[in-house]
């Protein structure tokens, strides 16, 4: 069983293929494997400096094993199987909440609303690359500079609909999906791993849980400047307290992975 110490998906189901509660969108897309060498190839592919790469996080608490984790971390990625208690937790906390309908260069982070049928994997990573130090480490010109710069201007429904129709989103995803270690699932298919992700905005410097499936961005806490997504106190905001709340609520087996984005190792 994994725990906060030692966080690990099954290795026989990378993809988590169950039910999950994942929007019937327009189109839907072919899994992603939880894999940060797959997460990593499709950024790079959409236009990511290849400084940056996915590292996994094997724990969360043992000293030693966090000296493994490149600093800096601009962006970390918490890959769960949806459980009873983090859907009852969802709803329960959005319930009083007014959509979200941010935009433009006054935002304090871009959020993208999940259209696309098992599409939380790649709006995980545009939530890691499209806030932060990160952003600044897209190369000009390329598709996810132009699609982060015409998403900034729109609001989250536009944003998704551009999502759809972005020929270069679908080939890089398409191509990424491909690359995993075991066979990827059909499109139609349905999975119960979900990503969400936790950005650091530079204006503010509050951390932020950013989930496609939410009415919106969701701030879990202020950081200091010199704080990363990785920090004792980022980590107390966002992942640990998902973990004993779902440990408190008898969540039962607690099977997570972490991946971090970050320079690549020298």
């Amino acid at each position: 069983m994994a725990s906060s110490q030692s966080l690990a998906m099954d290795p026989h189901d990378p993809y988590g293929t169950k039910s999950a509660d994942v929007p019937k969108g327009r189109k839907r897309f072919i899994p992603l494997e939880n894999n940060p060498e797959v997460m990593s190839s499709l950024l790079h592919k959409l236009g990511l400096s290849p400084s940056l790469q996915f590292h996994d996080v094997f724990s969360i608490d043992d000293p030693d094993l966090l000296a493994f984790v490149p600093r800096p971390a601009h962006a970390l990625l918490l890959v769960f199987p949806v459980s009873q208690t983090y859907e009852r937790f969802r709803h329960e906390e959005d319930k009083e909440k007014m959509e979200y309908q941010g935009s433009g260069e006054g935002e304090q982070v871009v959020w993208y609303k999940q259209t696309i049928g098992n599409a939380c994997g790649l709006i995980g990573l545009l939530h890691g690359v499209s806030n932060g130090a990160a952003r600044r480490q897209i190369k000009e010109g390329s598709d996810l500079d132009i699609l982060v710069k015409k998403a900034v201007q729109l609001d989250p429904r536009q944003r998704a609909t551009l999502l759809e129709e972005t020929p270069a989103l679908e080939t890089a995803h398409q191509e990424a999906a491909s690359k995993g270690d075991t066979a990827a699932p059909e499109a139609e298919s349905d999975v119960d791993l979900h990503y969400v992700c936790f950005v650091k905005d530079e204006r503010n410097s509050h951390l932020w849980e950013m989930d496609g499936r939410r009415k919106g961005p969701l701030d879990r806490g202020l950081l200091g400047r010199e704080e990363d997504v990785m920090s004792e106190r980022a980590l107390e905001l966002g992942v640990r307290a998902f973990l004993k709340r779902e440990e408190a609520a008898g969540g039962g087996e607690l099977r997570f992975s972490l991946i971090v984005l970050a320079e690549g190792f020298e």
